[in-house]
């Protein structure tokens, strides 16, 4: 049974949380066809990001209220926009040239304590990780010389973190070996040399490659979601959790499983969230965000099939992670050209949860031929939902919802890619911007 409310500018339709088919997704989608939508406005009309490097943009209200982002365009090059929430004008500036057509390569952002912009970026499976500082605060036209975090090979997905309370910088990336790896640094200019984070005994082969989410309190403790591997070479792709604090790796409950002297911490030491192995129904990671009360909530999706992507929500009550299905997703996003068979088929068309507030998900959903932004919302850790259409294009891609790390409840913007999308070396997309009242 469906019911609606009004919450900010558009009716929310109610859903059970539960296992539904596409053809209940599609009447839901119908239901909503009268709503009024926000307002969307275009940042760039030349722009890509990938969803393995984050935070892609910050929310931060100094002298200026600005929304900080970054893309990859067509012709390689890596920029940084800054939307000024008052003026709605977005300022852009070109931090790298010439860093190839490939959505991979884009980086990802700290805001260091004095209120200068870090942007750290590497190549797809390229040579080294580099970073670069703003010159001031609230400036993306001036920035500081390269500097070297890794001088290793086959680098990609940056995730940098500042915890204060350590006045510790961490960047951690997928290295050499294919797995989790982080170098550390107490001003952001000299690193120290890296070492794996995540490797399974027995597991060490090259081929093995988990994937890894990461969120911050910025403060004391730093939270991991990763897999097994990539859902296209692993038939039991599953979820895990890892947190570290104090120089101390533990599960969920606080059990300590390693230390940054005795690393690589195992997936089986670390919280099982999804086991595939009971379901023989891979997964893949999608966000990781914390709760009022510190504990972590992870977005994923579950792929029963490569035309039938589920949204999943799994979240820490204290004592054990309870998972709900939030909807149906439909299939891989990219346009397969005719008569190809398509090389990405585990692409879903992406899931993002509200950094201060995680009962809020930004997702898009396969609506006839395209795929639509949406918000849902949850009044009870998951097992119901509301939703909002955010963007109505019938035909179009609006994919990869991003709402910006250190966003505020109530007011605040979400970002995602639009526009057309073959490949990840082979797309025309722009990147989109709606301000959401809540």
């Amino acid at each position: 049974m469906l019911t609606s409310d009004t919450v900010g500018r558009a009716p929310l339709v109610s859903i059970a949380a539960a296992p539904v088919g596409l053809l209940l997704a599609t009447l839901l989608l119908s239901a909503c066809a009268g709503d009024e939508l926000p307002e969307t406005q275009s940042l760039t009309q030349d722009g890509a990001w990938c969803w393995f490097q984050d935070p892609r943009a910050v929310y931060r209200k100094g002298d200026r209220e600005r929304t900080y982002m970054q893309w990859i365009t067509r012709d390689g090059r890596l920029q940084v926009g800054a939307y000024d929430h008052v003026t709605g004008h977005t300022e852009i500036h070109t931090v790298k040239q010439d860093w190839d057509r490939d959505d991979h390569n884009v980086g990802a952002f700290v805001v260091r304590p004095d209120g200068r912009l870090m942007v750290f970026y590497a190549r797809h499976n390229g040579h080294g990780l580099f970073a670069r500082t703003a010159a001031h605060p609230e400036d993306i036209r001036t920035w500081g010389d390269e500097v070297i975090v890794s001088d290793a090979d086959r680098i990609s997905y940056v995730h940098p973190v500042y915890l204060s309370d350590e006045d510790m910088y961490f960047a951690f990336w997928r290295g050499p070996s294919w797995k989790p790896t982080f170098a550390t640094s107490t001003d952001g200019q000299s690193w120290s040399e890296s070492q794996i984070l995540i490797q399974e005994a027995g597991r060490e082969d090259a081929d093995i490659r988990p994937y890894l989410k990461v969120s911050t309190d910025g403060v004391s403790s730093i939270h991991f979601a990763f897999t097994d591997g990539h859902p296209r070479d692993e038939p039991h792709n599953s979820v895990y959790y890892l947190r570290y604090q104090q120089s101390r790796f533990t599960r969920a409950d606080g059990a300590v499983i390693g230390a940054l002297d005795s690393l690589p911490i195992r997936h089986s030491d670390s919280d099982l969230v999804y086991d595939a192995s009971e379901t023989s129904v891979r997964a893949w990671v999608w966000d990781l965000a914390l709760d009022a009360n510190g504990a972590p909530v992870i977005a994923y999706t579950r792929l029963p099939g490569e035309r039938d992507h589920r949204y999943h929500y799994a979240r820490w009550t204290g004592t054990l992670w309870e998972d709900y299905e939030i909807s149906p997703a439909g299939r891989w996003f990219p346009e397969t050209p005719v008569g190809t068979v398509e090389p990405e088929p585990h692409y879903s068309g992406g899931i993002d949860l509200h950094p201060s507030n995680p009962s809020i998900a930004l997702l898009s959903r396969q609506r006839g031929n395209g795929f639509e932004i949406e918000r849902w919302l949850t009044p009870d850790g998951g097992r119901t939902w509301e939703w909002q259409s955010i963007t109505r294009s019938t035909e179009g891609l609006n994919v990869r919802p991003v709402v910006p790390e250190s966003s505020r409840p109530g007011d605040y913007v979400v970002l995602w890619m639009a526009g057309p999308y073959v490949h990840y070396t082979d797309y025309s997309t722009g990147i989109r911007l709606a301000r959401l009242i809540d």
